[in-house]
């Protein structure tokens, strides 16, 4: 059912047994000592308590079981003793680290879930851990005492993803078990790491095949049909967006008007994979598209909106949707278009500095460790060659034309 649809409290069993998820976690009251239901987006439920801080006085939030495992009752006789700790000017969350209660491999995730919350990981990144949490690693292991986890326990948590092809969570699955574990040793709930050397009994993942993307000769061809593609407005824009400054697709998805400072795209260290603020400079081509976007979206937070309520920016399909609607289907990808740059300015003798800097990848090696120089204006002067000599592969690339572009080249990069 709805939760807009609950028409009584405390909540019945056949209410809790068949609410339902949406897009974005929601917590709805029990009606009863404070405790609340919360439902993930991927259908997983579970029980909370609101308590209030014995010293602090702040409010908090903290896990007493997974549904329907903790029944109602099981969950207002935890949320009870919550309260009576509380009563007695004791933190239950400390209570139940000084042994006052069961550790559950459970409780000390959502624990260590939380840490990362506060530690500010983005939201993207906290979605992805929730997604593991709720389907693999506490359905298995969320009832047992977090001490008596053993390496086989993890190692069955391993092989059910892989059963299901799921390679690339595999391996996330063996960094948040290693860190978890990790966190409950750092406090005292258990002394080794059971999740440790799980590589060596880890399935062959298969050979990674490239991101599919397109070499110069394909280009122009697939310009014009991008020019001419039936995509909404905001979609095709933000697909234009990607090729011109070779960023993430999410990146620019969830691109906001208050990072648009100038000529210059400021994107914030939360957003970012590797954690670091990142300056992206825009081209004319793109400063032209802000500017048709503006009357459709100047009044939002973000750039390029969705049409619905639930997701404020366009969905994770549209880019790709709009070059397969260009005729482009399995030919072009969002991330292709990184592939697409970094080649093509490239061979046409850019240097590798400025490339890997504007798409924000990891610097390499020691050099990259002690050059941390951002390029921008040198990027600024070569995404801007690359944006017109994109228009010009379109509309028609003459032996005038690639010799001018190439005096260009050698004037800035001499």
């Amino acid at each position: 059912m709805k939760r807009d649809a609950i028409k009584r409290r405390p909540l019945a069993d056949t209410v809790l047994s068949t609410l339902e998820p949406e897009a974005r976690e929601y917590r709805e009251a029990y009606g009863l000592d404070r405790l609340y239901f919360v439902v993930s987006p991927t259908g997983r439920k579970r029980w909370e308590v609101r308590y209030k801080h014995p010293i602090t006085q702040k409010w908090s939030f903290m896990g007493v079981g997974g549904y329907p495992d903790t029944k109602a009752k099981k969950a207002r006789a935890q949320a009870i003793q919550i309260a009576e700790l509380v009563a007695d000017g004791i933190d239950p969350r400390e209570h139940l680290r000084g042994g006052g209660g069961v550790r559950t491999f459970g409780v000390v995730a959502e624990q260590w879930y939380e840490h990362k919350q506060m530690q500010g990981r983005s939201a993207k990144t906290l979605t992805k851990m929730r997604h593991w949490l709720d389907n693999d690693a506490l359905p298995a292991l969320g009832d047992m005492a977090v001490a008596d986890v053993s390496r086989a326990d993890c190692v069955r948590v391993q092989k059910g993803i892989e059963a299901r092809k799921a390679f690339n969570i595999a391996e996330k699955s063996r960094a948040f078990l290693r860190r978890i574990f990790d966190f409950a040793i750092a406090h005292g709930y258990c002394e080794n790491n059971p999740a440790s050397n799980l590589l060596d009994v880890a399935a062959p993942a298969p050979v990674s095949k490239p991101r599919p993307h397109l070499l110069e000769e394909d280009l122009p061809d697939f310009l014009r049909a991008l020019r001419m593609t039936t995509s909404r407005r905001s979609t095709r824009l933000a697909a234009w967006m990607v090729v011109w400054t070779a960023s993430r697709p999410g990146m620019v998805r969830w691109m906001e008007w208050s990072e648009i400072k100038g000529k210059s795209w400021h994107i914030p260290a939360e957003k970012m994979k590797m954690r670091r603020d990142h300056v992206v400079p825009l081209c004319r081509q793109a400063l032209q598209a802000l500017e048709e976007m503006r009357p459709l979206s100047g009044r939002s937070r973000y750039v390029f909106t969705g049409e619905g309520a639930k997701l404020p920016v366009l969905s994770d399909a549209a880019i790709n949707r709009c070059f397969s609607n260009a005729g482009y289907k399995e030919r072009m990808t969002g991330h292709g278009a990184r592939h697409t740059a970094k080649t093509l300015l490239s061979e046409h003798g850019w240097p590798l500095q400025w490339t890997e800097m504007q798409l924000a990848h990891k610097p390499i090696g020691l050099e990259g460790v002690y050059n941390q120089a951002s390029y921008l204006e040198q990027r600024r002067k070569m995404m801007q060659w690359y944006a017109d000599y994109l228009e010009a592969l379109e509309v028609g690339m003459t032996k005038a034309k690639r010799d001018k572009f190439k005096r260009r080249q050698r004037d800035v990069t001499a």
